[in-house]
């Protein structure tokens, strides 16, 4: 069972937690919010009470999260595997980039780990969580960001 902070979230939910203060990943944030139209993918930022209950219950580290996870279910997806697997809950043509799953995991997460260690560098950084602005009232797992 999920800690009580997290007790709005359903058992089937998909859930993708990402950094909060990167902008890159509040990009990603938004473009799921913009092409999920049929609310396939719930979110939470690692900083929030939701997103570090999530971490803890799927045995990750709360204070150095260098990755976009992906809970579904019962299961927890990691790095490039996340990202490929949230692409297959898209419409078209975004779905097409689920294909990509079949590329080595060697080397898909080569590639999404060396953008991973430069995002702040490369993307830059906020001062402050950023919450992107939903588009559904369940979109995110609790108000605060």
């Amino acid at each position: 069972m999920l800690p009580r902070q997290t007790n709005s979230r359903l058992p089937a939910d998909r859930v993708v937690l990402y950094d909060g203060l990167c902008k890159l990943c509040n990009g990603w944030a938004n473009f799921l919010i913009r092409h999920d139209r049929q609310h396939r993918v719930r979110l939470a930022t690692v900083q929030s009470p939701a997103g570090q209950a999530l971490l803890h219950w799927a045995g990750l580290p709360q204070d150095n999260v260098k990755t976009i996870v992906l809970i579904e279910g019962a299961q927890t997806y990691l790095r490039a595997t996340a990202i490929f697997r949230v692409m297959a809950y898209l419409p078209w043509p975004w779905r097409a980039l689920a294909l990509l799953r079949w590329l080595p995991v060697k080397l898909s997460n080569y590639c999404y780990d060396r953008i991973a260690i430069n995002r702040y560098r490369l993307f830059g950084r906020y001062d402050s969580l950023q919450r992107p602005q939903a588009d559904h009232p369940q979109r995110f797992l609790d108000n605060g960001c």
